[in-house]
């Protein structure tokens, strides 16, 4: 019962935190985009990332938040399949999407004399054949569990219940061994792209903070670029994404594997490590960029004059 408790309290806690961080995020940085004198690229793959968590947050946060208030039967059968495949795309859009961003980032702060200067995106809207590209990818990966989603439950030896509203039918050997692979060589391609983009920007930050070093040794007063400071954050991100990934997984894998009475534990940890990225990420943003207190200013500023008036 108290654990019952807690898994509703959290859920409803990080699926409505996730929510607004993900609206202010995205809202700041279009407005920043549109206003903004030089569009960046990073901001309009922020705002698809941002985008790509609120999908993952509706698809998979409020259907489990609901599902552990009680409500355990409140989808048709389309609901159950559109929300259970909008929660595979969403998952994937995120992985591709976070790697896009770090390695348009390296390629932002490489040096003039690297060759990756060259493959710089010109203008922000160059970035939008990769969107088009990713959400086809993911949906034609998803597109098995279409059929295998329900949410009646027919026969307890054929489904598996995963979320208490939706069941999944048990997949032939011929269909996993079609989509199982290309899950996992999407995951490893991106991964594998972001890995190595972000040992990139470890290097040129760690050269940069030798240089800094330099400078101050010699008295002079040295500022860090913004574009430096975007890709610190964008690192942070990044190691954001690797720690709930890989936990998530190996929970899973904890969760194949159990079959006492830990699993319902293991099985919570799980879903909330599922959201993690969702709801943390946008937060993790915010306190970098200083929204909240750009935000406090602007509200003073406004209330300041109004009094005057």
């Amino acid at each position: 019962m108290v654990l019952e408790f807690t898994k509703k309290i959290i859920f409803l806690f990080m699926t409505m935190l996730g929510i607004l961080g993900n609206l202010t995020l995205s809202v700041d940085y279009m407005y920043n985009w549109w206003r903004g004198p030089e569009k960046k690229p990073t901001h309009l793959i922020l705002i698809h990332l941002a985008f790509t968590n609120i999908i993952t947050l509706c698809a998979k946060g409020l259907p489990k938040t609901i599902a552990a208030l009680g409500l355990r039967i409140f989808l048709h059968d389309i609901g159950c399949k559109i929300i259970v495949y909008l929660e595979r795309v969403a998952r994937g859009l995120s992985i591709c999407t976070s790697s896009l961003l770090t390695v348009v980032q390296a390629i932002i702060i490489s040096p003039r004399v690297s060759g990756w200067r060259r493959f710089r995106p010109k203008s922000s809207w160059h970035i939008l054949p990769f969107f088009l590209f990713f959400w086809i990818l993911n949906s034609l990966i998803g597109m098995n569990l279409i059929h295998s989603t329900t949410n009646i439950r027919l026969n307890v030896s054929q489904l598996r219940s995963d979320d208490n509203y939706c069941y999944f039918m048990l997949p032939t050997w011929k269909i996993k061994w079609i989509f199982l692979p290309l899950m996992v060589l999407r995951d490893a391609v991106f991964q594998g792209a972001m890995g190595g983009a972000s040992g990139y920007m470890v290097f040129l930050l760690h050269k940069h903070h030798q240089h800094v070093l330099y400078l101050q040794n010699s008295k002079l007063l040295y500022r860090t670029p913004p574009e430096l400071r975007a890709a610190q954050s964008v690192l942070l991100l990044m190691l954001c994404f690797v720690f709930f990934y890989w936990s998530d997984c190996a929970f899973s894998i904890v969760l194949s594997l159990s079959s006492g009475d830990n699993s319902l534990m293991v099985n919570t940890l799980r879903e909330l490590l599922a959201l993690g990225y969702a709801t943390f990420s946008p937060l993790l943003l915010i306190h970098r960029d200083g929204l909240l207190a750009k935000c406090q200013h602007f509200q003073w500023e406004n209330m300041r004059k109004c009094l005057s008036n």
